[in-house]
């Protein structure tokens, strides 16, 4: 299994209240799976999601990422383990507005290390795997919501990490193109890779193959999706 969530609580001490955002999540995701995680908002899902992307580390609880411990790692440990197996897709893209498509793209690479040469190429590479190569030397005003949605999912994609983690990123994009997202993460799940997505439209999740719901801190239902319709 990829991941591995076991009795995993989040508490948030709030004056002289403690909110417990997870009461006790085990889950398991296997390498390949395309899952939607559903719920309504201050369900936790959004929790969930920053302790499954390693943005966050759990009250109590165990979370095993490809038969490694990761809940009690410190912040660079965290982070290194972050920066090498996820990429993340934002709902509000998160571009850089003064730098182009492949500037933004290159971006994970120069805090990697990358050298220049080979940034170029695999921002390049990367903005063609998701149809934009020939806008990758504009800027994020000068594309359509799409578009730049197109380009974060380069910039997820360019370190080549094995799990991609895509919150609500069909929130901020029209029907049509929302689809065309949904279209590309199926792609790219087709090719081997781990998907996991936080929606609260059933349309979309109805793209995965799997979709779980949280309610109040727990998972209430895992049932089979879709698939890829999104009728």
């Amino acid at each position: 299994m990829t991941i591995e969530l076991s009795d995993i609580k989040k508490q948030y001490v709030m004056g002289d209240t403690t909110v417990a955002a997870l009461a006790g999540v085990t889950l398991s995701i296997g390498a390949g799976e395309f899952t939607a995680i559903m719920g309504p908002s201050g369900s936790g899902k959004s929790t969930l999601m920053n302790i499954l992307g390693c943005l966050d580390r759990p009250t109590s609880g165990s979370y095993i990422l490809d038969g490694q411990e990761v809940a009690s790692l410190n912040d660079d440990d965290l982070a290194v383990t972050r920066n090498k197996k996820i990429g993340f897709v934002f709902q509000n893209f998160n571009l850089l507005p003064r730098l182009t498509a492949k500037q933004n793209v290159e971006l994970p690479m120069v805090y990697a290390g990358v050298k220049i040469a080979e940034r170029s190429e695999r921002a390049a590479q990367a903005l063609k795997m998701v149809g934009l190569d020939h806008r990758m030397h504009h800027l994020p005003n000068e594309l359509s919501g799409g578009q730049r949605q197109r380009v974060a999912i380069a910039r997820a994609l360019v370190n080549d990490p094995t799990i991609i983690m895509a919150d609500e990123p069909t929130g901020n994009l029209d029907t049509k193109s929302g689809y065309e997202i949904m279209g590309i993460f199926g792609n790219l799940n087709a090719l081997g890779r781990t998907i996991i997505l936080v929606t609260h439209e059933p349309d979309i999740a109805g793209y995965a193959k799997r979709v779980i719901h949280v309610r109040d801190g727990l998972i209430v239902k895992d049932e089979p999706g879709k698939g890829g319709s999104h009728v």
